[in-house]
């Protein structure tokens, strides 16, 4: 199918990826919204990145351009909103992907350090973006969020601060869906589970000794 999404107007956040040989999520979701019509900025604090998917993105004749954020600056999430007003004149799309789990622990080995950064990155990033998208939809009485959550969020894990920050993620969607479901804003949270993703071979590798194409044949 195509232009399931024509003329429409989304922002990828995290829409590059950690090197590898494998395609994150922000990427495939950035490539195919641009196949289905959208018109997509590409949010990522790499910004050579997001430049990679751009590139991927023209070469199918797709439209897009890229913006340098990160995610956890208040600021930097305010002028993802008005970047995207500025030049398209609307959001129809936003679609939270960015998350971290490097280097969380066992509950009793966790320093507040990493719990704090994973939680900045992977729950209060996506209040950011949420709070200045939001007005936006608001005022056009239309829109969806797609905040992306983790499996994690519903399991019994290794570890707790991705695990926890990921349930923040499917409260924080509820709590915005409730609300603003009578402006015509759908919000929704995706739980995938173990992915081929270069984040997720990184972290396997890691955590079991492995090697990455050992992880990636089996």
């Amino acid at each position: 199918m195509v232009d399931r999404l024509k003329e429409k107007i989304a922002i990828v956040v995290g829409a590059g990826q950690q090197p590898g040989d494998t395609i994150g999520n922000g990427r495939a979701i950035s490539i195919l919204f641009a196949r289905e019509g959208a018109k997509v900025m590409l949010v990522d604090k790499n910004l050579d990145a997001a430049k990679d998917t751009k590139s991927m993105i023209e070469k199918e004749g797709g439209e897009s351009f890229v913006f340098e954020a990160d995610i956890v600056r208040e600021d930097d999430c305010r002028k993802i909103a008005d970047k995207c007003v500025e030049i398209y004149g609307r959001i129809d799309i936003l679609v939270n992907n960015v998350g971290i789990g490097e280097e969380d622990k066992s509950l009793v080995r966790l320093s507040e350090e990493i719990w704090d950064k994973i939680f900045d990155v992977n729950l209060k990033g996506m209040f950011f973006t949420c709070k200045y998208v939001l007005p936006v939809m608001e005022k056009q009485e239309k829109g969806s969020i797609i905040n992306i959550s983790s499996a994690a969020a519903v399991s019994a894990v290794r570890y707790v601060a991705y695990k926890i920050s990921k349930s923040g993620v499917n409260s924080l969607t509820h709590q915005i869906a409730m609300k603003y479901a009578k402006n015509g804003i759908r919000v929704n949270a995706i739980m995938p589970g173990l992915m081929n993703t270069s984040m997720a071979i990184e972290g396997i590798a890691r955590n079991t000794g492995r090697s990455k194409e050992e992880i990636i044949k089996a």
